[in-house]
């Protein structure tokens, strides 16, 4: 097993309807994965750009969807990550929480990336 850091990007279609329903998910979801050896860097919802703020590369740049929401949390290693899967399963929290969005997700779909820094930010 690797011992480097597991941090994963997950990408939300949305249902801008639903936003509030998708924020409390979100809150959810950020405790339990603190609470089971994780860094959770948040939830992040579309908004408007900037005034004037322009795409860096014309020609190949373009703006996003506005129906995108990202999550992006971090493990220090597999193995910690591979637990808190395991333990999230099991506490009452996580039981509660996909049995309340099982049903009915806050979202349309998502997807989920696996990534490993190719520089770190130093605080």
């Amino acid at each position: 097993m690797h011992k480097s850091p597991v941090t994963c990007e997950v990408r939300y279609r949305i249902d801008h309807h639903r936003i509030s329903e998708f924020e409390a998910y979100g809150r959810i979801w950020i405790e339990l994965i603190e609470r089971h050896g994780g860094t959770h860097h948040g939830y992040f919802i579309p908004r408007d750009k900037p005034a004037e703020a322009g795409v860096s590369f014309p020609g190949i740049g373009e703006e996003g969807s506005g129906d995108i929401a990202v999550a992006l949390f971090t493990f220090p290693d597999e193995t910690t990550y591979l637990q808190y899967r395991e333990r999230v399963a099991a506490d009452p929290d996580g039981i509660a929480a996909n049995e309340r969005f099982g049903r009915s997700p806050p979202f349309i779909s998502y997807e989920r990336t696996f990534l490993r820094p190719v520089l770190r930010v130093k605080s």
